[in-house]
C-alpha cells in the first residue's frame, strides 16, 4: 500500500467511523482495570488520530507521542483557512491532523491531557459525560465541532465513557493551549 494511501486511510478513520455509525461498545476483558479499558477504547476509537499531532518520521507522518492527546499545537499559528472545496468535498485539514476547516468554520483538536490550565484537568467526570450526551463543550457551552464524533461516543455505555475519562486523567499532563474555534466566513 502506498504511503499516501496509508496516510489518507489513517487520517480518514475518525470520519469513516462516524459515517458508518460504529460504536465504541466492546465487551470488557475480565480483570481489566478501568484505566486499561479506557486506554483500549481511546486506541480503537481513534482519539490519537486527531488529538495527537503528527510529526515527520523516517517513513512519513507519524503520531508525535511526546505530545500524545495534547491537541492542536499552541505554537503552530495557522494561516486563514483555505477556500472550501466544491462539490461533494467539504473539509480541509492541517498537516498535523489537528485543525480542520469546513462549513462550521475552523475547529482545533482539544487538549485531552489532564493539564489543569489547558486540558481536561479542571473537568469533572460529570462534565465529561454531559459533553458527550449534549454535544456541547463542558456539557453546556458551544457545540462540539466536527470532526469530533460525539454521536459515536453517545453509543458507548456509561461505564465505557467513565473508563475513557479515567484513562485521559491518567496520561501525562501537557501544557498546550489550543486556539479557539473560528466562526465560518459568510458566503458572498
Amino acid at each position: 500500500m502506498s504511503l499516501s494511501l496509508t496516510l489518507t486511510l489513517s487520517l480518514a478513520r475518525p470520519f469513516l467511523l462516524s459515517l458508518l455509525g460504529l460504536s465504541l461498545v466492546q465487551a470488557g476483558t475480565p480483570g481489566q482495570s478501568v484505566i486499561q479499558r479506557g486506554a483500549y477504547l481511546v486506541q480503537v476509537g481513534g482519539c490519537n488520530d486527531c488529538h495527537t499531532p503528527l510529526k515527520m518520521g523516517p517513513k512519513g507522518p507519524e503520531p508525535d507521542m511526546a505530545r500524545m492527546l495534547s491537541g492542536h499545537p499552541e505554537a503552530l499559528k495557522m494561516p486563514p483557512a483555505p477556500q472550501l472545496p466544491e462539490g461533494p468535498w467539504m473539509i480541509s485539514m492541517a498537516a498535523t491532523a489537528t485543525a480542520f476547516a469546513g462549513p462550521w468554520g475552523v475547529s482545533h483538536a482539544a487538549n485531552l491531557t489532564p493539564d489543569k490550565e489547558t486540558g481536561l484537568g479542571g473537568w469533572t467526570e460529570a462534565q465529561f459525560l454531559q459533553m458527550v450526551r449534549s454535544g456541547r463543550h463542558l456539557g453546556q457551552g458551544r457545540p462540539v465541532l466536527p470532526p469530533m464524533p460525539v454521536q459515536n461516543l453517545r453509543a458507548a455505555t456509561e461505564a465505557d465513557l467513565k473508563a475513557i475519562f479515567a484513562y485521559l486523567k491518567s496520561v501525562p499532563a501537557i501544557s498546550n493551549r489550543v486556539p479557539a474555534a473560528v466562526e465560518p466566513v459568510a458566503a458572498h
